[in-house]
């Protein structure tokens, strides 16, 4: 039975998006497939790991016949990927299989039943809603997924924590040792929200969101948030837990302010980290009067020194960070400038943009 003739791009560009949240390894068969459906002309393509679920659609299919099936995501990628641009591809199905067909190539894959997909529903009614440009919130979840925990006992701190106020939207993570803040503006006001939206999620739709002006509507649901954009929808189970509060974390006393070139200091710490400590990371800042000293040793007892002229005139400091926290920031920043507001040697540092509130990187200090 013919299920559909198409080019080859029709089927990988829906394949490219949802591929992404399968799980190679799983003790589910099924999810290591894609849902392909048909209906009305419009192809759809779902994929999930039953924590977070993708689903993208078509215009497009000129067969008549609706139909639902299953396949190996990634083998129909990969056959997909290596056909040629522009490929006329032919899809059947027969006894369990389905035959790709495409100039003398043939493949032919298992196929599980459709109505075994464990398609996740949506969940209630919407308790927040809000809309904003796919590049405001992509910009965002750059300024702070970094700082997400991974696989850490406190379950809450492997994702990140997105806040609705208002007119504001904020977005927070943290794994302990540093802390990342980022926020903006939205046209609209929506209900106060704050949801941990699960670390695949966010690194999901950081791939997904376009550099543009087209909108992205979330709606925060009971455990459950989708975002939609651009013929994707993207629905994930929210992580249960109390958040740290990130606005005891964030220092507000801090008196000793350096300011520096963002790209002299990332080259700066790129270049001393070659000699750190590879278990530890750890750097010394040595600060004096307009001048800043880098300093990194490790366990040969080498030694790797810089020293930078910066704009500084508060007490003199000499304290640590792991110097992989430092370098994440700066290369996830493009401003000229950052400031560096210290405590003392013993308190956290806090790394913001000069003249702009909408960033905030609280990294805590290291001994050394």
């Amino acid at each position: 039975m013919l299920l559909l003739e198409a080019e080859r791009d029709t089927l990988l560009f829906p394949l490219q998006i949802v591929t992404g949240v399968v799980e190679k390894r799983h003790t589910l068969p099924i999810l290591s497939n894609v849902l392909i459906e048909k209906n009305a002309g419009v192809l759809a393509m779902t994929a999930t790991d039953l924590e977070i679920q993708i689903r993208t659609s078509t215009q497009a299919i000129a067969t008549e016949d609706n139909f639902a099936i299953t396949v190996s995501a990634k083998k129909l990628l990969d056959i997909c990927r290596a056909l040629p641009d522009k490929a006329n591809l032919r899809l059947e199905v027969n006894e369990g299989q389905i035959q790709i067909k495409a100039g003398k190539s043939r493949f032919n894959l298992q196929t599980l039943p459709a109505v075994d997909f464990p398609v996740i529903e949506s969940n209630g009614e919407t308790e927040s809603r809000a809309s904003l440009p796919q590049k405001t919130l992509k910009h965002l979840i750059s300024r702070v997924q970094y700082a997400m925990a991974q696989q850490d006992i406190r379950y809450y701190l492997n994702g990140m924590l997105l806040v609705l106020n208002g007119k504001t939207i904020m977005v927070i993570a943290t794994d302990g040792h540093r802390l990342s803040f980022a926020s903006a503006e939205m046209e609209q006001e929506s209900p106060p929200q704050e949801i941990i939206v699960p670390r695949k999620t966010v690194q999901e739709l950081g791939k997904q969101l376009a550099d543009s002006d087209d909108l992205i509507q979330i709606e925060v649901r009971k455990n459950q948030v989708a975002f939609s954009f651009a013929r994707i929808e993207l629905v994930s189970k929210v992580i249960e837990g109390k958040f740290p509060d990130y606005n005891r974390v964030i220092p507000n006393n801090h008196t000793n302010v350096l300011k520096v070139s963002r790209l002299a200091l990332l080259q700066a710490l790129q270049r001393v980290a070659i000699l750190s400590n590879e278990k530890f990371r750890g750097v010394r800042l040595v600060l004096n009067p307009n001048e800043l000293r880098i300093i990194c040793n490790n366990n040969e007892q080498e030694e790797a020194q810089e020293e930078l002229e910066v704009e500084y005139q508060g007490a003199a400091i000499d304290i640590g960070f792991n110097v992989s926290y430092l370098l994440d920031a700066l290369n996830n920043l493009s401003c000229d400038a950052v400031q560096c507001l210290f405590g003392d040697a013993n308190s956290s540092m806090l790394l913001v943009q000069p003249d702009d509130a909408s960033f905030k990187y609280v990294v805590m200090p290291m001994r050394i």
